[in-house]
């Protein structure tokens, strides 16, 4: 029996609850650690002052932007291959991987070099103001010459995923961020490199994880193999990549425009403390959201090994479980940032009372919506693998995009600061309410097919 027959065998006959757990709990790992290498990045900016942290948030935007690269050909490309590995057509799922890589690496370089020849309008255009725009090309310009590694990271790692390997993927993100969190100190602090340092730190563990993650693919420790060879010129490649990753570009992109929006707003209505204390409160949240995520990750190739094996029942056990194992794990962990709001703002900031008193309202306004975005992300993953492009890519757009854009333009017109700070809380509930009536159609379209699986 070949790794390919195996590993088809082990995702439509391993019990859910285990398979689901053996797959989440590595990829919310790698979640955390990258999560928390950026929280890293941000409390040691931070103690630099002159709104250095600021700078972080403003270079945010560029970083969504890669991540959307990335994500669009990574779960693209990865959601079709676990459907291609579900439905038994290997050459086609080695297609997509190949190509999904070399095509997004040469995308990487082209944007580092646009990007390196408009640095300073670039950063102006991301919200920097005469106080951090120093501070911010200097973080930039090492971050930029990551691009490509980052991008091919992204792909490299939901390839892994969508195989059921997320074990292997885990070792190479979890390398790189726990690298990064040892580098920080040492190159802003003890080299006395400032905010370069942090960059630095960055791109090094950047490197380190895309070193670990294509060896697992050079070692054949995957099922995937990367060779120019399985380049292809058969249009249907790129366009279910894209198709089926658009959703992702889709919510990265608006990321970076919220970020950007953010920014803006937060600077007009509350200068550099607002500015600072949106950047630290945005990387603390990065952490809630990624355990929720990260179980969700682990669920995709459940999801779609099983739908197109015609395993329905398999998925929509799969599918309640992980939103119950998300939203448990995002509800114990806002309640305890309400209760601690100021003691963790404090722990970032030192001498500043108003970046503190911002922050901590905002963790408080957020800590009460998120845990309900756990169903918008099982809903997202469960339509982006089963190719119902879509519903995804409508589900995606709405967190940062459908909402968070007029709501940010408008309400602090409205109440300035406090709008401002409320935008996000009131994007992630009206997400959640919008999410219900599609969640409930596809948990219909189930229970039809299990009922013919079933006869």
């Amino acid at each position: 029996m070949g790794k390919e027959e195996r590993q088809y065998n082990k995702m439509i006959n391993t019990p859910v609850k285990k398979l689901v757990l053996t797959l989440g709990i590595p990829t919310t790992i790698s979640m955390l650690v990258t999560s928390i290498y950026n929280i890293a990045d941000t409390y040691f900016v931070s103690n630099l002052g002159g709104g250095a942290a600021g700078a972080v948030g403003v270079v945010f935007p560029l970083m969504a932007i890669v991540q959307a690269i990335g994500f669009t050909f990574g779960m693209g490309s990865g959601s079709m291959i676990s459907s291609k590995l579900g439905e038994k057509k290997d050459k086609d799922a080695q297609k997509l991987g190949s190509s999904a890589f070399y095509v997004a690496m040469i995308l990487g370089i082209v944007l580092a070099v646009f990007s390196l020849i408009f640095i300073n309008p670039l950063m102006k255009l991301l919200g920097a103001t005469d106080t951090n725009i120093d501070y911010a090309v200097d973080y930039a310009r090492y971050i930029i010459f990551g691009y490509p590694i980052m991008i091919g990271s992204f792909v490299l790692n939901n390839i892994l995923r969508s195989e059921g390997k997320s074990l292997l993927s885990m070792i190479g993100l979890t390398t790189g961020g726990v690298l990064n969190i040892i580098l920080d100190p040492i190159f802003i602090k003890t080299f006395d490199m400032g905010i370069s340092g942090a960059a630095i730190a960055t791109i090094i563990s950047q490197l380190v994880s895309f070193i670990i993650l294509l060896s697992m693919f050079l070692f054949k420790k995957s099922i995937i193999t990367l060779s120019p060879k399985f380049i292809t010129k058969e249009s249907w490649v790129y366009k279910d990549i894209i198709k089926v990753g658009f959703p992702s570009l889709c919510r990265q992109g608006l990321a970076s425009l919220a970020t950007i929006l953010l920014n803006n707003q937060a600077g007009m209505y509350g200068g550099d403390p607002a500015l600072d204390a949106m950047s630290i409160v945005s990387k603390v949240y990065m952490i809630v959201f990624s355990a929720s995520l990260g179980i969700g990750q682990g669920y995709q190739p459940v999801c779609g090994y099983n739908y197109f094996a015609k395993k329905y029942s398999r998925v929509k056990e799969a599918m309640f479980f992980t939103f119950a194992c998300g939203f448990t794990l995002m509800l114990i962990t806002c309640v305890g940032l309400f209760i601690f709001a100021e003691t963790l703002m404090g722990a970032f900031v030192s001498g500043s009372k108003e970046v503190v008193e911002i922050g901590a309202r905002v963790i408080r306004y957020q800590s009460i919506a998120m845990p309900f975005l756990s169903l918008n992300v099982i809903a997202n993953m469960s339509f982006q693998s089963t190719k119902k492009k879509i519903q995804a890519t409508i589900l995606s757009c709405c967190r940062q995009g459908i909402f968070f854009v007029p709501f940010i333009l408008l309400l602090p017109l409205m109440f300035e600061l406090t709008g401002v700070e409320l935008t996000q809380a009131l994007s992630d509930f009206c997400t959640f309410l919008f999410t219900i009536p599609f969640f409930i159609v596809f948990v219909k379209e189930l229970n039809r097919k299990i009922k013919t699986e079933e006869v």
